[in-house]
């Protein structure tokens, strides 16, 4: 392969950089949108077009020729062969995906864990069912790097796990066993923080610049925040941690955890017991809260929405976002009455902090966490696609 990268061109590597962000964030797109959304001529988005070609990190396509006049512009697409291998360790079970270029969901599958598996069995795990895939159905892909989403807080510079209190890791170099086990580039992210980019670039945070997002998993509540467009890690990356906060109870007989932080009262453990159920993925867990005619599971779930609703006020106080998204079990507690939970975030809140407020439940749904932690392993490719050979 010739290649056409010149060291230092740094205004073709931009170019080419924007254009494969521009068709995987954004799908199929014909040259002639490229051309009108870069400003670029046509003669260098056929050339920028060309070389990604040529590197296989996207394919053209031929155009929909209904109702246009003249000849088409070809359609250009990210490749669904390049892919991400994207994975979320929880509690009670390993989640594991591989994500293409072009978004789709290739492969996914769920490791149900009976203990706590440390930071070397995940790796163990994860390099396991790469081979397996490598020799079956990802057999003529390209895997360029793993991302892992962590319940817990991860240093930024180094993807260190400083501490996953709920999987029972502590200064864990995930980042560095998985890199070793596997072969592959490793990137680490706290998983609400991964989630909140997959909201805000795909889903139900599309197109909002001041956001709030917040994640319940088996390990409890995470958090992420984009502001002005941006996300926003903090210091050493480990802004967002919500559910460590002390909620306000205003109801003394709502507090089932002493001087428990919010995770603790706002809990998917609780709502899984009152349901009667040992584990379940998200999909499950919902259908049994909804379908349920037990009183303790309704007076469990309003319980759990007064709390949420203060915390909430409480953020939107803080941040004065324009969307709240709510995901996992958080999704689940907002259920058919979204409205309500509104109006309880409002009366809480300061009107004008709240009055154009919207709260929406994670339109990625059990997708969230590993397209966001594809995102992260896709991330070195997307500032520089001459990177891949």
């Amino acid at each position: 392969m010739t290649d056409s990268h010149i060291p230092g061109d740094g205004v073709r590597q931009r170019n080419l950089s924007r254009l494969l962000r521009l068709v995987h964030q954004g799908g199929p797109l014909s040259r002639a949108t490229l051309t009108e959304t870069t400003g670029l001529n046509r003669s260098t988005i056929a050339d920028l077009v060309s070389e990604l070609a040529r590197r296989a990190l996207v394919v053209e396509q031929a155009p929909a020729a209904v109702g246009r006049v003249g000849r088409p512009s070809p359609v250009v697409a990210a490749s669904p062969d390049v892919v991400a291998i994207a994975a979320n360790p929880e509690v009670d079970a390993l989640e594991i995906a591989a994500i293409g270029l072009d978004r789709t969901v290739r492969l996914r599958d769920r490791i149900e864990l009976d203990h706590l598996a440390t930071p070397d069995e995940i790796a163990g795990l994860l390099a396991a069912r790469i081979t397996q895939w490598r020799g079956d159905a990802l057999a003529s892909a390209r895997i360029v790097a793993v991302g892992l989403a962590v319940p817990g807080l991860v240093r930024a510079i180094d993807g260190l796990v400083r501490t996953a209190p709920h999987l029972g890791w502590t200064d864990a170099p995930v980042r560095d066993l998985v890199a070793r086990a596997t072969g592959l580039p490793t990137t680490v992210g706290n998983d609400a923080s991964l989630g909140v980019i997959a909201e805000h670039l795909f889903g139900a945070g599309r197109g909002v610049d001041d956001l709030v997002y917040l994640n319940g998993g088996a390990s409890g509540i995470g958090g992420g925040l984009i502001v002005q467009g941006m996300a926003v890690g903090g210091a050493g990356g480990y802004a967002g941690e919500f559910g460590q906060n002390r909620p306000g109870i205003a109801n003394v007989t709502d507090r089932r955890a002493g001087a428990g932080v919010l995770e603790d009262e706002v809990s998917r453990a609780r709502l899984l017991a009152v349901a009667g159920l040992a584990s379940a993925d998200e999909p499950t867990l919902a259908a049994v809260l909804h379908t349920s005619t037990s009183p303790s599971v309704t007076e469990e779930v309003a319980r759990q929405r007064r709390i949420l609703s203060t915390a909430l006020a409480n953020a939107v106080n803080v941040l004065n976002p324009s969307v709240v998204v709510l995901g996992g079990f958080l999704a689940t507690l907002a259920g058919p009455d979204l409205d309500g939970l509104l109006q309880a975030v409002r009366a809480q809140a300061m009107p004008a902090c709240a009055e154009d407020l919207e709260i929406r439940p994670a339109l990625l749904a059990e997708d969230r966490l590993l397209v966001g932690a594809a995102e992260a392993a896709f991330d070195a490719l997307l500032r520089d696609p001459t990177t891949l050979a």
